[in-house]
């Protein structure tokens, strides 16, 4: 694959392509003066009858993604973000060829040379690449340290040949993009060039080789192959739902939910519990499960718990050793969500006699981090703590507004709140312990 010089390889190429052809057919005997050949914006090129050249000009003015390899090695990242795959930032270059003559006729004659010029190229041979970039033509002190070392020329090493191939603009298109450039318009003719593929160097992840289509018969050695099944469920352990206690919505440290599914009984039962801000997986040992559609999990409630299991968003998933099998298997993640708990009595609330603000030094658990979002919601008014610059159980929050007496707290960790409503009774109330009152 090619460096991030790429473009600028192929801009050089194909100039050094129009140089070399003008040189072999003797371009400036037929027009009587030198002939220059640039790569710069129209813009800038003089056109007064003092300074003007006898010029071809070779500008890019658009770049596009390449369809055909735009989902090449997608995606490239798993579920927690580890690089999988290095996917190539594949490109088509869009070209504009101008002609500019200090005589008559001579934009018509460097024109018709280069189109033909270009119509006997239609690809950029790996030879010719290297040709033409041997001379350092690209400079890559341009880019940062770490890809100054890499070479132009790997354009000429990437798998895809480039192919140059005419583009057709008609009278509209090409007044629109003349018209943007603010220059003035000159024979032009319009090719696109693909594909240039631009791909990191950097370490991936993946997974081993498959070995076995299923087990092996011990006596013959032949796979067992693709297992089907005559149903809809698959025959593998799987979680298609995860169910908090007392029909709440989230779940707290100590409760015991209810993880839903299929082909869950075994042993060596393991519960895996994933959040984004934890490096590594928590797991949680049940041991052995005698029912195969559902399995009891009891959240930790200790000091470790209320250090290490941020609130917010998890996703959970079963490791287990299935009857009459050696293997462990896993189960797919489901998310289940994780709420604060409020300490009100350990809570302290205070009013600013002379601006009427209100103070609430929360206590909650478990403590958060300070890469989540955390907001505290009092009487229906909202307010972001002061600080969270370190992991803490314990935010201060600021109202300039709020009434006296009883109010519902409610606080949220990364858009999952603590249980405000209680819905273990029926019809559903309020949690009378979720109060805080403010003083007048």
């Amino acid at each position: 694959m090619s460096s991030p010089l790429a473009i600028a390889s192929v801009t050089a190429v194909l100039r050094d392509l129009l140089n070399n052809g003008f040189i072999d057919h003797n371009i400036v005997g037929s027009v009587g003066s030198n002939v220059t050949i640039t790569a710069v914006p129209p813009d800038t090129i003089p056109l007064d009858s003092t300074n003007a050249t006898t010029q071809l000009n070779l500008f890019l003015y658009r770049v596009t993604p390449n369809l055909g390899w735009r989902n090449v090695d997608l995606p490239s990242r798993d579920a927690r973000g580890v690089r999988r795959t290095n996917p190539p930032l594949a490109l088509d270059l869009h070209y504009l060829l101008t002609a500019y003559g200090a005589e008559e006729l001579h934009a018509e004659i460097l024109l018709g040379y280069a189109m033909y010029l270009m119509h006997e190229r239609p690809t950029l041979d790996r030879q010719a690449i290297r040709t033409a970039l041997a001379g350092s033509t690209v400079d890559g002190s341009i880019l940062p340290p770490s890809y100054q070392a890499l070479s132009a020329a790997e354009l000429a090493d990437q798998v895809e040949q480039i192919k140059i191939t005419p583009a057709n603009m008609n009278s509209e298109e090409m007044s629109k993009l003349w018209s943007a450039m603010q220059a003035k318009y000159r024979p032009t003719a319009a090719y696109a060039v693909s594909v240039v593929l631009i791909e990191a160097e950097k370490p991936t992840r993946s997974s081993l080789p498959v070995l076995t289509r299923g087990p092996r018969d011990p006596v013959t050695g032949r796979e067992a192959g693709i297992t089907t099944t005559a149903g809809l469920i698959p025959p593998f352990p799987s979680l298609i739902n995860v169910e908090p206690p007392n029909q709440q919505l989230a779940a707290v440290l100590g409760d015991t939910i209810t993880l839903h599914g299929h082909h869950l009984r075994g042993t060596l039962l393991e519960a895996r519990f994933e959040h984004v801000l934890l490096d590594d997986p928590i797991p949680v040992t049940i041991g052995t499960n005698a029912n195969s559609d559902r399995v009891d999990v009891t959240l930790p409630n200790d000091a470790a718990a209320i250090t290490g299991w941020p609130p917010g968003s998890w996703r959970v998933s079963l490791s287990l050793l299935r009857p009459g099998e050696t293997e462990r298997r896993s189960t797919n993640s489901f998310p289940v969500m994780l709420a604060p708990t409020l300490d009100i009595g350990s809570s302290t609330v205070t009013r600013d006699v002379g601006t009427g603000a209100v103070t609430i030094q929360l206590v909650f658990t478990p403590e958060v981090r300070p890469a989540q979002n955390v907001s505290l919601n009092v009487g229906g008014y909202e307010a972001l703590p002061i600080d969270l610059s370190v992991q803490t159980g314990n935010l201060d929050f600021v109202f300039s507004t709020l009434a006296d007496g009883n109010q519902w707290l409610r606080l949220r960790v990364d858009g999952v709140d603590s249980l405000l409503v209680n819905r273990a009774v029926k019809p559903p109330e309020f949690n009378s312990s979720q109060q805080l009152v403010v003083p007048v």
